[in-house]
């Protein structure tokens, strides 16, 4: 067996890929406040760009924790059209879920829909990330941790949806983005404990890209889409459904009934 190395540069990718989740996170939720406050066309492009922060965030963050991972006896390589694929994957599962809570009708049930489906985006995302890795052996997983990483990812991705249709406070959305974004990490590395490697070395070249050849770009890349983006909601003025008015219009609306 070979001997893995999850954090190759000590504490430097564990927290910066923590902190892309929770920024990712927060960007995601802020954007998905901002859709359920809107109608029409605004409301499905606030959630196709929460869509497109979660999923980001949550990529970035397994990648920039795989720069630190590392296995005795091989190098590492990446298969660019499966590490291309888990990106789109996250995008487009995640954004099922957050369309399912938006547009639902029935809120327990579109929350349920919604984590779950969310959910199974984020563990996709991990899994596929990880079918992509190249090098010389077999990777082999513990079935129960894998699925415990899964149940993990259900019930975070659940927990930050409920957050998005429960809370408008930006510091309330801030705390739950964290809180988020430490699941995802958990999700992360609860998953990579359910990994072994069987090396078999051999002289062979690996195909696919080395991580700082092709990974890390891609990642300052999507984490600068995040920043900018994240700038882009701060400066945008809010829907006339504002999270102020909220509060105050749900009474109003009860005595009207």
């Amino acid at each position: 067996m070979g001997h893995l190395d999850h954090a190759a540069f000590g504490w430097l990718t564990p927290v910066l890929s923590y902190a892309m989740a929770c920024t990712g996170s927060a960007l995601g939720l802020r954007c998905t406040v901002r859709g359920l406050d809107a109608t029409g066309r605004s409301r499905r492009n606030w959630l196709l760009t929460a869509a497109s922060a979660i999923g980001t965030g949550i990529w970035t963050m397994h990648f920039v924790a795989m720069l630190g991972f590392g296995v005795t006896g091989t190098e590492i390589r990446y298969d660019v059209p499966l590490t291309i694929l888990s990106l789109l994957v996250a995008m487009s599962v995640v954004g099922a879920g957050l369309f399912a809570v938006g547009y639902g009708r029935d809120r327990r049930r579109s929350l349920a829909l919604g984590g779950l489906t969310t959910g199974v985006g984020v563990a996709s995302m991990h899994y596929i990330g990880m079918a992509a890795l190249r090098l010389h052996g077999q990777v082999r997983y513990v079935p129960a941790l894998v699925a415990l990483s899964v149940v993990i990812a259900v019930i975070a991705a659940t927990a930050a949806l409920w957050a998005a249709l429960s809370i408008r406070s930006p510091v309330a959305v801030a705390v739950a983005s964290l809180v988020m974004g430490g699941a995802v990490s958990s999700m992360h590395y609860t998953g990579m404990t359910a990994v072994s490697v069987r090396v078999r070395p051999s002289a062979d070249a690996l195909s696919g890209a080395m991580a700082m050849q092709f990974i890390f770009p891609l990642a300052v890349g999507l984490g600068s889409y995040l920043f900018l983006t994240a700038a882009f909601v701060a400066l945008s003025p809010m829907s006339g459904r504002n999270e102020a008015s909220a509060p105050s219009r749900r009474p109003a609306e009860g005595v009207a009934s």
